[in-house]
């Protein structure tokens, strides 16, 4: 029977390759670009990046709005979004806008041919409500800290979203614009700070990142050393028992049993060790994450700690006190039921008289008073 031809990989049920051969083939190249797959549609995808990210988006349904090419008759074929979010090919960008700026052929808008950038979404649409929303972002960065009252920063929040939204659905351009501009000079200082922020709580996150990848790694260094002493520890145990059986006399079950136990209890005893390290490392992690800076609450007279206060008096051991006379005269403690103690009175009416000296004085009292032979005030004279 005569052989019959090889057929193609798709045949032979091998993997192949979107837009290219069968990985069996020879080493050929395939003109048609590699596409990897984002939906679950066959010819829909992009570039990824390193991360995993589509950092520009394409489809074998491309085609060029000016001169009609697609990627069936051009395998090679690049489309970039204009500033008005109109597509073209490398080839019409070229050709318009080498010379200078000129009118989008869709539109009319005034393009620059540094101007067009790769897409990365699918649907234009979400393409430009990015990027407004980005570049709003970049200016309109004030914080929740930033406001008296949570009222004020929803309504900034607000304004934010009619500024964006007009700007999406181009609604009043002219006015938009000049409301941006107008906020930009009102708050460069606070754009500026805020962006600072940013770049500051950036960097301590890359920081926070870049210190567990050291910690991730230096655990697995740790690791893979422990397995390292512990295929040496194995080792050593089965050279001892080997030499023992050579140059002992006594019962092989025993020495072998005898080996085994001291290994055991060196491999108990490094696991121990290495528990503990952890353990402190763990709670010198924990208190660097508790010693974060607490912000210190406004004082009020009168209605905060009363215990603040202790370090601006002295207790004596007595006081001449006629109203806690009887109590302390009793003997056999009837009065003072219930763990009553004197000294917890008087030391409640010092609290109360050191406290009051941080309340501002009353408003519309004389500034002279009447004072009595023992010199008391005299508060009502009447």
């Amino acid at each position: 029977m005569a052989s019959r031809p090889k057929v193609g990989g798709w045949l032979q049920g091998k993997t192949v390759r979107k837009g290219g051969i069968a990985s069996s083939t020879s080493n050929t190249r395939s003109s048609t670009p590699q596409v990897q797959s984002t939906s679950s549609t066959v010819f829909g995808g992009g570039v990824k990046d390193a991360s995993g990210r589509t950092s520009e988006y394409f489809s074998m349904d491309d085609q060029c709005p000016v001169c009609k090419s697609d990627r069936y008759l051009n395998p090679k074929l690049r489309l970039l979004v204009s500033a008005c979010y109109h597509k073209m090919c490398e080839s019409c960008i070229d050709r318009l806008f080498t010379l200078g700026p000129a009118p989008c052929p869709i539109c009319n808008k005034v393009l620059r041919k540094l101007a067009f950038t790769p897409q990365t979404f699918e649907d234009l649409g979400v393409e430009k409500e990015v990027a407004i929303r980005r570049r709003i972002a970049k200016e309109f960065n004030k914080r929740r800290e930033d406001f008296v009252d949570l009222r004020s920063y929803n309504d900034y929040l607000e304004e934010v979203e009619d500024i964006t939204f007009n700007l999406i659905y181009e609604i009043d351009l002219a006015k938009t614009e000049a409301r941006i501009q107008a906020y930009r000079a009102e708050n460069a200082a606070l754009i500026e700070l805020n962006i600072q922020r940013e770049e500051a709580y950036a960097q301590a996150l890359k920081e926070q990142e870049d210190g567990e990848r050291r910690e991730r790694e230096a655990r697995a260094m740790e690791l893979r050393r422990e397995e390292e002493e512990e295929r040496e520890e194995i080792e050593k145990s089965r050279r001892e028992i080997i030499d023992k059986l050579e140059t002992s006399d006594k019962n092989a079950t025993k020495i072998i049993t005898k080996s085994r136990a001291n290994a055991a209890k060196r491999t108990s005893a490094r696991s121990t060790s290495t528990m503990v390290l952890q353990s402190n490392a763990k709670l010198l992690r924990s208190r660097a994450a508790q010693s974060t800076a607490i912000p210190d609450a406004p004082h009020v007279p009168l209605e905060d700690n009363w215990y603040a206060y202790d370090d601006v008096f002295e207790m004596r051991s007595s006081y001449q006190d006629f109203l806690s006379e009887a109590v302390r005269k009793d003997r056999e403690g009837i009065m003072r039921g219930g763990g009553y103690r004197v000294e917890e009175a008087w030391q409640r009416a010092l609290l109360s008289a050191v406290a009051a000296l941080d309340l501002p004085p009353l408003s519309g009292v004389p500034s002279t008073f009447h004072v009595d032979s023992r010199g008391d005030v005299i508060m009502n004279s009447t």
